[in-house]
């Protein structure tokens, strides 16, 4: 197999939930998707190095976690203006808006560290190890990060609202 085909099958399967975890970090969905293809160029671009990592997924997570924290250390992240704003048909997106601005809110009361440490545990489904190699820090450390970031969660009253426990 070509090192291209390689590279273009692995982004297919893992785009969507790269692309959900850069969102889950703190990206808007289009911040999110410019994110995942600056980390995917830089991946390209090291792609026999990101082959033989030990572990590919753990390698790309650091790579897209390093780029997101990189991108909140500019001065200015707001909108731009534009001429037009495109238009939006298609199936109405407003069902699960509570919901998701529940969870956003409960994952922004979180710190980078620990935001960070769920979204990889829980929904990239990394495990401990995986963790720390992306991070660069002890599997304690994810250890206590996950911890701490749990019990917030659990107290966090919007939550409980949508578990029906308030």
């Amino acid at each position: 197999m070509h090192a291209d085909d390689d590279f273009s099958d692995w982004v297919g399967a893992r785009w969507p939930r790269l692309v959900r975890s850069a969102v889950l970090l703190g990206c808007v969905p289009a911040e999110a998707e410019d994110l995942v293809q600056t980390t995917l160029e830089r991946c390209l671009v090291n792609w026999q190095k990101v082959r033989l990592a030990e572990d590919r997924d753990a390698y790309v997570y650091r790579v897209l976690v390093n780029a997101f924290i990189s991108s909140r250390r500019r001065r200015w992240i707001g909108e731009r203006p534009t001429a037009a704003v495109p238009d939006r048909s298609g199936p109405d997106e407003t069902v699960s808006v509570d919901e998701r601005d529940a969870v956003m809110r409960a994952l922004d009361q979180l710190t980078v560290n620990q935001r960070t440490a769920v979204v990889l545990r829980y929904y990239s489904h990394l495990g401990e190890k995986q963790i720390a190699v992306a991070l660069g820090v002890a599997p304690g450390t994810v250890k206590s990060r996950l911890s701490r970031a749990l019990k917030s969660l659990a107290q966090d009253p919007d939550l409980a609202e949508l578990r029906g426990t308030s």
